[in-house]
């Protein structure tokens, strides 16, 4: 026979005491999540908990290999390879560095030539779409010349100039290279002419009069 008395369950002569259920809390419910937004040019938003205030994350920087070189050396047991890469790397926003790394393998050598143009980042003058002014750039035996383009012109260079130029935030552009083609040269080139671009703010603060900007079209 079984006997309910109170809170007690009697079973026989044992009597065994019921406690209370207790409610859980949720954890969830505890902590505030902060959303996420998403901006039209893909930059996420990370809400405050503080004041609640939107900050805007940089742009991610994307790289690309222009070239990957192979060197061969004899030793007595036959040849041995090894691989180097020369990177660009950018936010298509006026950012820009070069890299160049050396490995056994392919893989390892982008990457060290990745890591390598993230300590050499260079902020480019832009004005617009295009770059000011014509400009030129030199390295060694490599000359090329940069002019600007009207809108809709797209990057008329070779593919060296064109990794340089496309992720520092270059869409219309005209370009012409002198002397040596090689990648190596090239790309200096064009990043030493890229370095060589002021801006109507520089300007004004470097003579100290003010700057009208002709507008070509």
């Amino acid at each position: 026979m079984k006997e309910l008395a109170g809170h007690g369950n009697t079973i026989g002569e044992q009597t065994l005491a019921v406690e209370p259920v207790k409610p859980v809390k949720s954890k969830t419910s505890e902590r505030s999540v902060a959303p996420l937004a998403r901006t039209s040019n893909g930059a996420k938003l990370s809400a405050q908990s503080a004041g609640g205030h939107l900050t805007v994350e940089e742009q991610p920087l994307e790289d690309t290999v222009v070239k990957v070189f192979r060197c061969s050396k004899v030793v007595k047991g036959g040849r041995r390879f090894s691989f180097a890469a020369l990177v660009v790397l950018g936010d298509r926003a006026g950012t820009v560095g070069v890299g160049y790394g050396k490995a056994k393998e392919v893989p390892f050598a982008v990457e060290k030539g990745i890591k390598d143009a993230k300590k050499s980042l260079h902020k480019i003058a832009l004005a617009g779409r295009t770059i000011p002014y014509q400009v030129e750039g030199k390295y060694r035996a490599t000359k090329i010349t940069l002019v600007p383009a009207s809108p809709g012109t797209g990057v008329i260079a070779g593919s060296s100039a064109r990794a340089v130029l496309e992720f520092a935030g270059v869409q219309d552009v005209l370009t012409k290279v002198y002397g040596g083609n090689s990648a190596k040269n090239v790309v200096k080139a064009t990043l030493d002419g890229l370095l060589k671009l002021r801006s109507k703010e520089m300007f004004q603060s470097l003579r100290g009069v003010e700057v009208e900007t002709i507008k070509r079209w």
